[in-house]
């Protein structure tokens, strides 16, 4: 029953919550009262229950009180107060003494009372009872999860599943109830219900089915850990056509996807499955089978992925609205990684333009901009323009970062795009909205360099009547880098000194740095006018712009113009990602706090204005497909949450970055261990390698560390048993080459139940130099002492063994992945070559993009020019460049091609070090 009902009847302001202690009293009251008044007691309970939904509590003696009370409204024989009295007693049991006493009431009602209020009832239960009482209510929860009202049963479910963490071993008696639930024929009672009981219905609603839902999450619960069996029900209850509940077949499809992100191989399998999915009478399930198969586009092939489209592309022609807005906005997404693909749907798109939805035009434009080719541009970009006024801000965003990758992807139409986000900077629209119009403009400007000129003027109009700080100051800090460039420098010199008279002292400041990037420009009168523009700075009522002024003209006065301009405009950049990492360890380094010690400026990364371009130049281009592909790339790289649970998760920067932060946390975490602390620089670490199923008893995984003269294996260990407590840890290796040398290891002293913990082994590399590629094979056992989880502190346990994979040294493991912008040009430069061929098997058997990321993971290079994703699903041709430990450079074209003998994957690798060219050439795993 909802209590909606109630709060129609409520007196005064909804929004005012009734005063806590009139409602204590009033309610002692009236349940204390004889007779009992049936609809005072429910309008008070209601204003009770409204306390209580608020966040509102009682203290403990006035809830046992208001428990007690309650309780006795069991004699009157109303449904509906009965009903509105168990919700009371439900919030109440959590907070209130001696719950227990009332325990046979609640069974007697499950028992014998009326379908109205024993819902509530088998609820209320489950949070009275506790792991010691249960037993006394096992046969009724029994009977009520296979009882024939829908809504009876559904409470049983529903709390059975909030009674595991109570009484796990006992719920799971109730195994064969439950299926038995999910194939029984419910209904709701067939008895006439008041209009009072069912808010209106004067027969009984149809069955929705909802108990397949709750009983499918239980069962869950109880064959989680077992794949096999939770593959068979999955089997058992689809072929079957057993679930009728569209919210029952939406997470059948969630714990499918849980089994294919652990192993891809059960996509075959399942298969059949997705076919019925994809072709289901409701839309919610033909949604969420598309999505799973598209957002994990790496498990699927792609006729698989095409069989997805096609039922998105149906349903773009759907009446129901809701429909045709999920379907667009799935295809927006895949837009962004595959065009080629979503071009299929092109004709259902143009028509949704026309929408009644301006959210449903918005994403059908923006996706169309993704797929169209360069012809069809300006029509689009026309059509945008006529709506734009009648959509949200979040909506013109969406527009806006469509329009920025259109104008990456097709430059020569910068004029028309310029056009546009000219015309809707001038509209109104909060700061997130001018920020996207903003980044758009200086990401056409970086990377487009014909439509600088352009582009720097509309900012500038832009700026004389920004009202936001902070675009001003972005802006000013572009004319300042840009402008000095520019074919006409002394146009920006206007527009930058007006912010300087006119402006807040943020932005004055900022405008004095500007102009001071003007001096540098070899021209003795531009020169000679900055410094004048300046020296009227030094007046200003600010003590920063002041500051600022001094230092900018004390620089262009000295007689070292090289040092003005590695001040002013220093030709490299820092990565700003981990020059903030570095400073916040520093700031909270109880040594450094104090700032006795300065920053090391040199411990940060840096890059040439090329580089710096090319990494911004993949992430503005490319970095929205990580969006997509985090899931497969996360489960692909193997990384271990526990090595980069503390490393933020960064959007919108590039792969480099993301791994350098993440070495750099490696290095940290190993320096600050004694043993391995001398060990000097690290100079590369490996993704993590799973040496165990992730259903196993002891979970163990590894990462490799490369020093100059040692190599640290890092193992992470997770004890998932409840009852076993494991000391002395430790991994035994043996190894298969005699040049590498075992120095120590250093075990885990204690593992408790449900922990992790980590083993670390050192072993010298090979001396010369000839073998310091040398690669090897590490023969690893986990070694340790069981003993009971309750057993006493010094009570001796058992020695035991555990089997585990072994670990492969790789040609990987000694290569740095790096970027580069013009790879051709380096590949061309690089003199030693090697190729190797490889048949990887038929095509049918084969999911290219998923070798291609394999790939990726086993070179440790990085993936150049978009290369890592795969358009066409027989020929790709993937290029990778990276660095070896020594600094040399490396560079690999792997090219795939369908052929009547399979796939064949020729790698070509060409590189500095002729002996890792070999390896890296001729390495597949």
């Amino acid at each position: 029953m909802s209590t909606h009902t109630y709060k129609k009847n409520e007196d005064g302001d909804s929004s005012i919550l009734p005063d806590k202690m009139t409602v204590y009293q009033e309610c002692l009251q009236a349940c204390n009262a004889s007779p009992i008044q049936a609809k005072k007691c429910r309008k008070l309970l209601s204003r009770l229950l409204r306390l209580f939904y608020a966040g509102e509590t009682f203290p403990t003696v006035e809830s046992t009180n208001l428990f007690f009370s309650i309780s006795k409204l069991f004699h009157n024989d109303d449904p509906a107060l009965r009903q509105i009295a168990y919700l009371s007693i439900k919030e109440l049991c959590s907070v209130s003494n001696d719950i227990l006493m009332i325990t046979a009431s609640i069974m007697k009602d499950i028992q014998s009372g009326d379908a109205v209020y024993k819902p509530d009832a088998v609820r209320t239960l489950s949070r009275v009872l506790d792991g010691s009482t249960i037993h006394a209510a096992e046969r009724l929860f029994k009977n009520c999860i296979v009882d024939s009202n829908q809504s009876i049963s559904s409470a049983a479910l529903v709390s059975s599943y909030h009674l595991l963490p109570v009484a796990k071993d006992v719920v799971k008696r109730w195994s064969n109830e439950v299926q038995e639930s999910i194939t029984a024929n419910k209904t709701f009672p067939s008895s006439s219900y008041t209009k009072h009981e069912f808010n209106g219905y004067s027969k009984a609603p149809n069955t929705t089915y909802i108990h397949q839902y709750h009983a499918l999450a239980l069962i869950y619960q109880f064959r989680n850990s077992d794949k096999m069996s939770l593959i068979k029900m999955i089997q058992q209850l689809t072929e079957r056509k057993t679930l009728t509940n569209s919210l029952a077949q939406v997470q059948m499809i969630r714990f499918v996807e849980k089994l294919i992100l652990d192993d891809s191989n059960f996509v075959n399998s399942l298969w059949p499955l997705f076919v019925n999915w994809l072709n289901n009478k409701s839309d919610m399930v033909e949604l969420e089978a598309a999505k799973l198969i598209l957002n994990n586009s790496s498990k699927f092939n792609a006729e698989q992925q095409m069989h997805a489209i096609t039922t998105l592309q149906s349903l773009l022609g759907v009446p129901r609205t809701v429909t045709r807005f999920a379907a667009v906005r799935i295809l927006n997404k895949v837009a962004i990684k595959d065009a080629e693909m979503v071009g299929v749907c092109n004709l259902e798109l143009e028509r949704l333009i026309s929408d009644q939805s301006r959210s449903i035009s918005t994403y059908a434009i923006t996706t169309l901009l993704k797929t169209g080719n360069a012809e069809s541009v300006d029509r689009l970009v026309t059509a945008i323009s006529n709506f734009m006024d009648e959509i949200s801000d979040e909506f013109k965003i969406i527009v806006i970062d469509a329009i920025r990758t259109l104008s990456l992807k097709f430059p020569a139409k910068y004029k028309s795009m310029l056009t546009f986000l000219d015309d809707v900077l001038r509209d109104e629209g909060g700061f997130n909205f001018k920020n996207s119009i903003i980044e758009a403009i200086f990401d056409i400007i970086k990377f487009i360099p014909e439509s600088k000129e352009i582009a720097l003027e509309m900012l500038c109009e832009f700026i004389e009547d920004c009202e936001y700080t902070e675009l001003s100051v972005r802006i000013l800090h572009l004319l300042g880098n840009e402008g000095p460039k520019a074919t006409n420098p002394s146009t920006y010199v206007r527009y930058i000194y007006n912010r300087v008279v006119l402006e807040n002292s943020i932005v004055r400041s900022s405008a004095v740095i500007a102009l001071s990037k003007f001096a540098l420009i070899d021209d003795k009168e531009m020169n000679n006018s900055i410094k004048i523009l300046l020296k009227r700075s030094l007046q200003d009522v600010d003590d920063e712009v002041r500051d600022r002024a001094v230092l900018s003209l004390k620089l262009l006065e000295s007689k070292d113009l090289a040092e003005a301009k590695s001040y002013l405009s220093p030709q490299f950049k820092y990565s700003l990602p981990i020059l903030e990492q570095e400073l916040t360890k520093y700031v909270k380094n109880p040594d450094k706090a104090s700032f006795k010690s300065s920053f090391n400026i040199d411990s940060i990364p840096k890059m040439s204005e090329e580089e710096y371009m090319a990494v911004q130049y993949k992430e503005k281009l490319i970095g929205a497909i990580n969006d997509d592909l985090t899931d497969s790339k996360s489960d692909n790289k193997g990384t271990d949450s526990s090595s980069n649970e503390d490393v933020k998760e960064l959007d919108n920067i590039s792969d480099i970055t993301k791994y350098t932060l993440l070495q750099q946390q490696y290095q940290n975490e190993l320096s600050a261990l004694p043993e391995i602390g001398e060990y000097g620089a690290l100079l590369h670490s490996s993704a993590s390698v799973e040496l165990t199923e992730k259903e196993t008893e002891f979970v163990v995984s590894a990462i490799k560390h490369v020093f100059e003269k040692h190599i640290v294996i890092e193992y992470s260990i997770e004890n998932t048993l409840e009852d076993i407590l494991l000391e002395n840890v430790n991994v035994v290796s043996t190894i298969d080459s005699e040049e590498y040398t075992e120095e120590f290891t250093l075990p885990i002293e204690k593992l408790s139940p449900l922990s992790k913990g980590k083993v670390y082994s050192s072993f010298i590399r090979p001396e010369d130099d000839s073998e310091k590629y040398l690669l090897t094979t590490f023969n690893n056992t986990l070694a340790y002492i069981s003993k009971d989880a309750d057993a006493e502190d010094d009570e001796e346990g058992f020695p035991d063994e555990y089997q585990i994979e072994d670990l492969s040294l790789t040609p990987g493991d000694f290569v740095i992945p790096s970027y580069i912008s013009n790879f051709t040009n380096v590949w061309d430069e690089l003199s030693n070559e090697e190729s190797a061929v490889y048949n990887l098997g038929d095509e049918d058997s084969i999911d290219l993009q998923q070798v291609v990321s394999k790939l990726i993971v086993t070179m440790s290079m990085m993936p150049i020019e978009g290369t890592e994703v795969v358009i066409s699903g027989k020929n790709h041709s993937l290029k990778l460049f990276g660095k070896s430990i020594s600094g040399g450079k490396l560079a690999a074209i792997v090219k795939f091609a369908s052929s009547s003998k399979g796939v064949m994957m020729k790698n070509v690798v060409k590189g500095e070090e002729p002996e890792l060219v070999e390896l890296v050439a001729n390495y597949l795993e």
